[in-house]
């Protein structure tokens, strides 16, 4: 069985968490994990829509598996720029905005320069506005205060900003002492730090996968056409991506979550029933789930025609789409679930 490496978790994590890569703007983590695949002896390659393609020959070519993480997170555009010389903000995916008022965060011109601001409510000071407290934090009562010295929309533009500039915001990763990955993205950079502490280990170990494999690295998940571009050849696809914690969910922070059901419908029944008695057999800790409000790439590459088998599984995450926390105990199980599918 594949051993939990904590250095190696810790390192890909720090890299990847503090890699921006809201969907449309993924190309510096994509580089980064390139470079990460190349240093462990894989070859690679970077498709048309900007996603990373591993191609691994297996011990039997009878058939094509597939797996992948997302590497693109939720994220911010500029709408336009006010008056005022704040910026109005559209979403990249889902993020749950209320949680956005307060948060520091980067904008990235189109030029390659960046700066530093703040996302804050349009009430925002409670000693000027009657609604500081009550005023919905949707995307449309928050905007950016620029940490620059700007008092008009021609100042603003200046400084090279201007609509459809993306805009970061912070992370706040930390690993605590008692086993937590508290920070934003875990869905689904904690997915793709997954597969590369896998593909480590194989090479470390001088390793050989079961079938000829393909490894995704995906960028365009959070809008929904991520996997739209995967191999036709594939057999079967079992994606990463973060379970659900929550309401009368089974699925927790400590353990691999086998989806048998999202919004798109069933997963294939033979491959998770497979999934299943792999964790059974090999004591893992494991739930299986229904995910009511979810697509993952299976559904996007189901989409574009690819016919395959296709399964999900993932680590457990508290507070999808918000401040997320998942333990390191899921991580492992998932680590280990997708080690025995792709390798043992």
């Amino acid at each position: 069985m594949i051993n939990f490496n904590k250095k190696d978790f810790e390192f890909y994590s720090k890299e990847l968490f503090l890699c921006d890569s809201p969907t449309g703007f993924t190309h510096k983590a994509i580089e980064l994990v390139k470079r990460f695949v190349g240093e462990l002896g894989y070859e690679s390659k970077v498709l048309n829509n900007g996603a990373l393609e591993i191609s691994i020959k297996g011990k039997d070519s009878s058939k094509v598996v597939a797996t992948s993480a997302h590497i693109d997170t939720l994220g911010l555009m500029v709408r336009s720029i006010k008056g005022n010389g704040n910026l109005a903000l559209t979403t990249l995916g889902g993020p749950s905005t209320p949680t956005l008022d307060g948060e520091y965060c980067k904008v990235y011109t189109r030029d390659g320069r960046v700066y530093q601001g703040t996302i804050i409510s349009t009430s925002p000071a409670a000693h000027v506005y009657k609604d500081a407290n009550s005023k919905s934090r949707d995307i449309d009562s928050l905007e950016v205060r620029l940490d620059e010295v700007v008092k008009s929309k021609t100042d603003v533009e200046k400084l090279g900003i201007q609509n459809g500039d993306i805009v970061c915001y912070d992370t706040k990763f930390t690993i605590t002492e008692s086993g937590f990955l508290k920070t934003r993205f875990i869905d689904d950079k904690a997915s793709a730090v997954i597969l590369l502490m896998l593909l480590k280990y194989v090479k470390e170990n001088n390793l050989e996968f079961k079938y000829d494999t393909k490894i995704y690295f995906i960028v365009y998940e959070e809008v929904g056409h991520g996997a739209s571009t995967v191999s036709s050849s594939i057999d079967e696809f079992v994606t990463l991506d973060m379970g659900c914690v929550g309401l009368d969910l089974a699925g927790n922070e400590f353990a691999v979550s086998i989806c048998a059901k999202d919004s798109n419908g069933p997963y294939d029944y033979e491959l998770t029933t497979r999934l299943i008695n792999l964790a059974k057999e090999n004591n893992l800790d494991y739930t299986v789930d229904i995910f009511p409000f979810y697509g993952s790439d299976v559904g996007a590459a189901r989409s574009a025609g690819v016919d395959f088998k296709g399964a999900l599984i993932g680590t457990g995450v508290a507070a999808s789409h918000g401040m997320e926390r998942t333990h390191i105990k899921g991580i492992e199980n998932t680590l280990k679930l997708i080690y025995l599918y792709l390798i043992k």
